[in-house]
C-alpha cells in the first residue's frame, strides 16, 4: 500500500486533516489508533512556480525535495503510519493478503465483516461468492482509509479483467455502489487499473462518466501518451524496473535510444511523459515509482507525485542540509522545460489499440505480462484464504 506524507492540498487530496486519534470497531472493543501528526514533518506539495531551488529555510533534504514534488511513502506495513503520516491510500490484494496474516491489525474487522455480508453468502457459485466477498473486503478496508486519510483512496481493479475493458467498467461501478453504500463518496475514489490497450479505454470511458482513474504498469512513452490522452487522472511509471530490465536485456529501441543518450531509462521515461502531458495540457497528474535512492528523487524534482522507499525517506528526513551544500535541489521537471521539449509526429499519433501495440518494445510488454501475472497470484492467493476461513463464527 502507498501511503503520503501530510501535504497541503492538492488534487491527489481532498477535504481536511482528520483528527489525529480515530476510532475503529475491532469486534466487541474499540481499537485506537493514535497518529502522531509530529510538526517536524513537511508540508509536501508539487511547486507551481518556476523557481529553481529552494529558500534557505529549510532544514532537511526530506523539507527540501517535498518543496517540488509530493513524497509518497511505499509501505504496507501499519507501524510505518507513525512514521510517516498518511494522507491517501491505496487498498489492493497486497494489502489484503498483508491484513490476513495480521489478525490483530485495525483493518481485519473489516475484512470479517465482508465475510459476513448477507448479500455474498447466499451465492451458489463459489466462484462469484468469493469475487463478492474480495470486492466487500476491498471497500470495507478502502471505507477505513477514507476515515483515516483526508485524500483519496486508490481500489485496485482485479488484473485478471486486465484485457476486458467492459469487464473492468462493470467491476469499477460495481466498487463504487459498495462505496456509496458506506458514505464514501466517489471524488475521494480512485480505481488503479493496468494499462493494457483495454484498460487505457476503460480509463477513457470512466473519465468521462467523471470517475477517477489510476492506471499502472506504465513502462514505455506510447502506454503514458495513450493514457494521458484518455484523461487518466493519475499515471504511474515505475523506474527501478525499467533500469533494471535495460541492465539484463537489449533489443528495445526507447530504451536504447535513452542509454545512447547517456539518460537513465527509466527517469528518461518519466521526463518524456512528464513533458508530453505538460506541453499539450493533458490533466494527468504524474506518478513516479520504484525509485531506489535519492539520486533518483533529486533526478524527478518536480514530477508531481514520486514514491519512495522508507529508508530513502528517512535518509532524506536525517540529512540535514542548506541550499549551498551538495545538492543544489533544482528542480529538473516544470512545465517551462515541458514548453521547450521536441517531440516527433509519431510520438504526437492519437493513439489506437494497434499504434500503441506496435509502439510498445519488449521491455514494455514483458514488464506489463510480469505485473500482470504478480497481480493475478496475490488476487488468487487472497480468494484462497478467504475461502479456508469462510464461514467466519457465527455465520
Amino acid at each position: 500500500m502507498s501511503v503520503t506524507l501530510k501535504s497541503s492540498p492538492s488534487s491527489f487530496l481532498s477535504s481536511s486533516l482528520p483528527k489525529s486519534r480515530l476510532g475503529f470497531a475491532n469486534g466487541s472493543s474499540s481499537s485506537t489508533l493514535l497518529f502522531k501528526f509530529n510538526r517536524s514533518f513537511p508540508v509536501l506539495r508539487a511547486s507551481s512556480g518556476s523557481s529553481s531551488s529552494v529558500d534557505t529555510g529549510l532544514s532537511t533534504e526530506l523539507d527540501a525535495v517535498s518543496t517540488f514534488s509530493e513524497i509518497v511513502p511505499d509501505t504496507v506495513i501499519f507501524d510505518d503510519f507513525e512514521k510517516f503520516p498518511p494522507t491517501a491510500a491505496t487498498v489492493s490484494s497486497s494489502l489484503l493478503l498483508g491484513i490476513l496474516s495480521l489478525p490483530d491489525t485495525i483493518f481485519r474487522n473489516a475484512v470479517d465483516m465482508a465475510l459476513a455480508d448477507s448479500t455474498c453468502s447466499p451465492l451458489d457459485n463459489p466462484e462469484l461468492r468469493l469475487s463478492c466477498f474480495v470486492n466487500k473486503a476491498l471497500v470495507n478496508v478502502g471505507g477505513d482509509l477514507a476515515k483515516l486519510v483526508p485524500g483519496r483512496v486508490s481500489t485496485e481493479v482485479d488484473a485478471r479483467l486486465a484485457y476486458d475493458t467492459h469487464g473492468i467498467i462493470r467491476r469499477v461501478h460495481d466498487l463504487l455502489r459498495l462505496y456509496d453504500e458506506i458514505a464514501v463518496p466517489p471524488e475521494r475514489l480512485l480505481f488503479k487499473i493496468p494499462s493494457t490497450w483495454q484498460g487505457i479505454e476503460a480509463s477513457r470511458l470512466l473519465e468521462s462518466e467523471g470517475i477517477q482513474t489510476h492506471l499502472t504498469f506504465v513502462y514505455s512513452f506510447a502506454q503514458a501518451a495513450a493514457a494521458a490522452q484518455a484523461g487518466a487522472s493519475v499515471i504511474q511509471i515505475f523506474v527501478g524496473r525499467v533500469r533494471d530490465w535495460a541492465r539484463s536485456h537489449s533489443g528495445d529501441p526507447e530504451i536504447e535510444a535513452a542509454i545512447q543518450r547517456g539518460e537513465d531509462p527509466g527517469l528518461a521515461l518519466v521526463t518524456k511523459a512528464y513533458n508530453y502531458i505538460h506541453k499539450y495540457g493533458h490533466k494527468s497528474k504524474l506518478m513516479a515509482a520504484a525509485v531506489r535512492n535519492k539520486q533518483d528523487i533529486f533526478s524527478l524534482l518536480g514530477v508531481d507525485y514520486i514514491i519512495a522507499p522508507l529508508k530513502v525517506l528517512q535518509s532524506l528526513k536525517e540529512s540535514i542540509t542548506s541550499p549551498d551544500e551538495k545538492y543544489s535541489y533544482d528542480r529538473r521537471l516544470s512545465p517551462q522545460s515541458a514548453a521547450r521539449y521536441d517531440f516527433t509526429a509519431e510520438e504526437l499519433t492519437k493513439w489506437d489499440q494497434l499504434s500503441l501495440a506496435s509502439a510498445m518494445g519488449p521491455a514494455s510488454v514483458e514488464l506489463l505480462a510480469a505485473g500482470l501475472d504478480g497481480y493475478v497470484k496475490q488476487a488468487k492467493r487472497v480468494e484462497e484464504l478467504l475461502d479456508k476461513i469462510w464461514p467466519p463464527p457465527n455465520v
